[in-house]
């Protein structure tokens, strides 16, 4: 890490513990500076960071790039909800393909299978099923895409045996089924802000990857 990459992450870090709190209490102007802009902290730590390897690092910051439009589309009204998925659905991919990029295990692969297999057959049936009986089963289509991209890039982190790879997939794949648990299954107080603190540590496992590759 340079000195730039720790600096940066440190506003990434305060600029997504702002964000959590921000949640918690209800404070929409201020997300409107905290949830980008802990992404766009992170896209810097990953443009200034010394990487393993720097064509995964290009990917990855394609993903990111698409995550943080995927966070200024949710910030907008409901009308903007599918954009927001679209665009961590082309982030995801930009991630299989740098993750993918660095294959080094069958066993650890076979193993998230079986996690992803689980979550799917579980969580994500449930949430499936709820937005077939919602009032805009229209989204069934994306919501499903979406679950097998994001399935799939958790997938393509256990094959690096990377634990900080296995790491940020597992946290993201956390995030994005509290999220729609919450929204389509069953609201919960804490679910928004454990969203948001899954989904910001797992983006920095990620960018962290780039750092430590199979370490």
């Amino acid at each position: 890490m340079t000195s730039l990459a720790w600096g940066l992450a440190g506003l990434a870090l305060l600029l997504g513990v702002s964000d959590w709190w921000a949640v918690w209490t209800d404070r929409r102007p201020v997300r409107v500076v905290t949830k980008p802009g802990s992404l766009v902290a992170l896209i810097g730590v990953a443009l200034s960071l010394e990487p393993f390897d720097g064509s995964v690092r290009q990917a990855m910051v394609v993903g990111l790039i698409f995550s943080l439009a995927g966070d200024v589309f949710l910030l907008g009204a409901e009308k903007w909800f599918v954009a927001g998925l679209a665009s961590f659905l082309v982030g995801h991919i930009a991630y299989v393909i740098g993750l993918l990029s660095q294959y080094a295990s069958s066993v650890a692969l076979a193993v998230g299978l079986v996690m992803v297999a689980v979550s799917v057959a579980t969580v994500a049936r449930r949430i499936v099923s709820n937005v077939k009986a919602s009032d805009n089963p229209s989204l069934v289509g994306p919501v499903v895409a979406y679950i097998a991209v994001i399935s799939a890039m958790v997938l393509a982190a256990f094959s690096t045996a990377a634990p900080w790879a296995i790491g940020g997939a597992l946290l993201f794949y956390v995030s994005d089924a509290t999220l729609a648990w919450n929204r389509f299954v069953e609201p919960r107080r804490l679910g928004p802000v454990a969203v948001m603190i899954t989904y910001h540590l797992g983006q920095a496992g990620l960018v962290g990857w780039l750092v430590t590759g199979g370490n």
